[in-house]
Protein backbone atom coordinates (compact mmCIF):
# COMPACT_ATOMS: atom_id res chain seq x y z
CA UNK A 1 0.00 0.00 0.00
CA UNK A 2 1.06 3.42 -0.86
CA UNK A 3 1.55 6.12 1.58
CA UNK A 4 -0.94 8.98 1.35
CA UNK A 5 -0.20 12.96 1.05
CA UNK A 6 -2.94 15.31 1.83
CA UNK A 7 -2.63 18.36 0.25
CA UNK A 8 -4.81 21.65 1.13
CA UNK A 9 -5.78 23.43 -2.16
CA UNK A 10 -5.54 27.63 -1.35
CA UNK A 11 -2.09 28.99 -0.67
CA UNK A 12 -0.60 25.48 -2.05
CA UNK A 13 -2.39 23.83 -5.02
CA UNK A 14 -4.18 27.24 -5.90
CA UNK A 15 -2.59 30.75 -6.05
CA UNK A 16 -5.50 32.23 -3.77
CA UNK A 17 -2.86 35.31 -2.75
CA UNK A 18 -2.63 36.01 -6.20
CA UNK A 19 -6.14 36.35 -6.46
CA UNK A 20 -6.30 38.48 -3.81
CA UNK A 21 -3.60 40.90 -5.09
CA UNK A 22 -5.52 40.86 -8.41
CA UNK A 23 -8.94 42.00 -7.20
CA UNK A 24 -7.13 44.52 -4.91
CA UNK A 25 -5.59 46.03 -7.81
CA UNK A 26 -8.59 45.84 -9.43
CA UNK A 27 -10.20 47.82 -7.77
CA UNK A 28 -10.86 51.48 -7.06
CA UNK A 29 -8.32 52.99 -5.12
CA UNK A 30 -5.25 50.63 -4.39
CA UNK A 31 -2.91 52.32 -2.21
CA UNK A 32 -0.06 49.60 -3.08
CA UNK A 33 1.93 48.67 -5.79
CA UNK A 34 2.37 44.77 -6.99
CA UNK A 35 5.76 44.74 -5.22
CA UNK A 36 4.29 45.70 -1.94
CA UNK A 37 1.24 43.24 -1.93
CA UNK A 38 4.12 40.37 -3.07
CA UNK A 39 6.08 41.20 0.14
CA UNK A 40 3.90 41.64 3.10
CA UNK A 41 0.70 40.19 4.01
CA UNK A 42 -2.63 41.73 3.67
CA UNK A 43 -2.81 41.67 7.44
CA UNK A 44 0.74 44.00 7.59
CA UNK A 45 -0.75 45.88 4.93
CA UNK A 46 -3.95 46.77 5.67
CA UNK A 47 -6.55 48.22 8.38
CA UNK A 48 -8.76 46.46 9.76
CA UNK A 49 -11.72 47.64 6.97
CA UNK A 50 -9.64 47.23 4.27
CA UNK A 51 -9.07 43.55 5.08
CA UNK A 52 -12.95 42.91 5.52
CA UNK A 53 -13.66 43.67 2.40
CA UNK A 54 -11.25 42.05 0.49
CA UNK A 55 -11.07 39.28 2.76
CA UNK A 56 -14.95 38.90 2.17
CA UNK A 57 -15.26 38.33 -1.37
CA UNK A 58 -14.15 34.71 -1.08
CA UNK A 59 -18.23 34.13 -0.16
CA UNK A 60 -18.99 35.51 -3.51
CA UNK A 61 -20.13 33.32 -6.46
CA UNK A 62 -17.17 32.60 -8.83
CA UNK A 63 -14.33 33.45 -6.22
CA UNK A 64 -12.44 29.96 -6.45
CA UNK A 65 -13.50 29.22 -10.02
CA UNK A 66 -10.65 30.99 -11.68
CA UNK A 67 -7.68 31.08 -9.09
CA UNK A 68 -4.52 30.17 -10.79
CA UNK A 69 -2.75 27.12 -9.99
CA UNK A 70 0.48 27.41 -7.79
CA UNK A 71 4.05 27.69 -9.60
CA UNK A 72 5.03 24.25 -10.13
CA UNK A 73 1.88 22.34 -8.52
CA UNK A 74 1.06 20.55 -11.61
CA UNK A 75 4.21 19.03 -12.26
CA UNK A 76 5.21 18.09 -8.49
CA UNK A 77 1.43 16.34 -8.01
CA UNK A 78 2.04 14.35 -11.15
CA UNK A 79 5.51 12.97 -10.24
CA UNK A 80 4.58 12.55 -6.69
CA UNK A 81 1.71 10.45 -7.73
CA UNK A 82 4.09 7.95 -9.43
CA UNK A 83 4.97 7.03 -5.05
CA UNK A 84 2.04 8.38 -2.89
CA UNK A 85 -1.99 8.23 -3.01
CA UNK A 86 -2.84 11.59 -3.16
CA UNK A 87 -5.55 13.49 -1.88
CA UNK A 88 -7.27 16.92 -1.97
CA UNK A 89 -7.99 18.25 1.47
CA UNK A 90 -9.94 21.50 1.30
CA UNK A 91 -11.50 23.26 4.60
CA UNK A 92 -14.52 23.97 1.30
CA UNK A 93 -17.18 23.90 3.92
CA UNK A 94 -16.70 27.72 5.34
CA UNK A 95 -17.54 29.22 1.79
CA UNK A 96 -20.57 27.47 0.82
CA UNK A 97 -20.02 28.37 -2.85
CA UNK A 98 -16.46 27.08 -3.11
CA UNK A 99 -17.84 23.29 -2.74
CA UNK A 100 -18.61 23.30 -6.47
CA UNK A 101 -16.27 25.79 -7.95
CA UNK A 102 -12.83 23.61 -6.37
CA UNK A 103 -14.63 20.43 -7.33
CA UNK A 104 -14.87 22.02 -11.36
CA UNK A 105 -11.32 23.94 -10.44
CA UNK A 106 -9.88 20.68 -9.50
CA UNK A 107 -11.69 18.51 -12.71
CA UNK A 108 -10.16 21.43 -15.09
CA UNK A 109 -6.69 21.49 -13.19
CA UNK A 110 -5.80 18.52 -11.57
CA UNK A 111 -7.72 15.69 -13.53
CA UNK A 112 -5.75 12.89 -12.84
CA UNK A 113 -6.72 12.80 -9.47
CA UNK A 114 -10.12 11.61 -9.01
CA UNK A 115 -12.83 12.88 -7.20
CA UNK A 116 -12.98 9.89 -4.67
CA UNK A 117 -9.91 11.62 -3.42
CA UNK A 118 -11.71 14.94 -2.71
CA UNK A 119 -12.11 15.91 0.76
CA UNK A 120 -14.24 18.86 1.51
CA UNK A 121 -14.27 19.09 5.18
CA UNK A 122 -13.92 21.78 7.81
CA UNK A 123 -11.64 20.20 10.52
CA UNK A 124 -8.59 18.81 9.19
CA UNK A 125 -7.33 17.04 12.57
CA UNK A 126 -10.07 13.98 11.01
CA UNK A 127 -7.29 13.47 8.43
CA UNK A 128 -5.92 10.36 7.97
CA UNK A 129 -2.45 10.94 5.61
CA UNK A 130 0.83 10.27 6.43
CA UNK A 131 1.73 13.59 5.00
CA UNK A 132 -0.42 16.94 5.03
CA UNK A 133 0.57 19.93 3.15
CA UNK A 134 -0.39 22.60 4.22
CA UNK A 135 0.03 26.92 4.69
CA UNK A 136 -2.02 26.97 7.84
CA UNK A 137 0.05 26.19 11.04
CA UNK A 138 -3.19 25.62 12.68
CA UNK A 139 -4.12 22.85 10.74
CA UNK A 140 -0.63 20.93 11.23
CA UNK A 141 -0.84 21.54 14.58
CA UNK A 142 -3.87 18.78 15.18
CA UNK A 143 -2.34 16.86 12.59
CA UNK A 144 -1.34 12.91 13.23
CA UNK A 145 1.18 12.79 10.50
CA UNK A 146 4.22 14.70 8.81
CA UNK A 147 3.04 17.72 8.54
CA UNK A 148 4.74 19.86 5.49
CA UNK A 149 3.97 23.67 6.05
CA UNK A 150 3.93 25.58 2.10
CA UNK A 151 5.63 28.87 2.92
CA UNK A 152 3.10 31.77 2.27
CA UNK A 153 3.37 35.81 3.69
CA UNK A 154 0.65 34.97 6.29
CA UNK A 155 3.08 32.53 8.11
CA UNK A 156 6.86 33.43 7.82
CA UNK A 157 7.17 33.82 11.86
CA UNK A 158 5.82 30.40 11.67
CA UNK A 159 8.92 27.98 12.66
CA UNK A 160 7.58 24.94 14.41
CA UNK A 161 6.77 22.97 11.00
CA UNK A 162 9.27 21.67 7.79
CA UNK A 163 9.16 24.61 5.80
CA UNK A 164 8.53 23.99 1.86
CA UNK A 165 9.16 27.50 -0.22
CA UNK A 166 8.22 25.77 -3.63
CA UNK A 167 7.02 22.38 -5.30
CA UNK A 168 10.61 21.64 -5.72
CA UNK A 169 11.08 21.58 -2.08
CA UNK A 170 8.47 19.10 -1.88
CA UNK A 171 9.24 16.58 -4.36
CA UNK A 172 13.38 16.96 -3.28
CA UNK A 173 12.14 16.18 0.22
CA UNK A 174 9.52 13.09 -0.73
CA UNK A 175 10.90 11.53 -3.52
Amino acid sequence: MKQRIAIDMDDVMADTHAKFIQLYLDGETPRYTLEELKEKSFHELFDENEYKVISERVYEPGFFRDIPVMEGAKEAIAELMQKYDIFVASAAQEFPNSLREKWDWLQEHFPDITWRNYIFLGDKSVLNTDYLIDDLPRNLHTFQGEGLLFDALHNREDKQFRRMKTWQDITQHLL
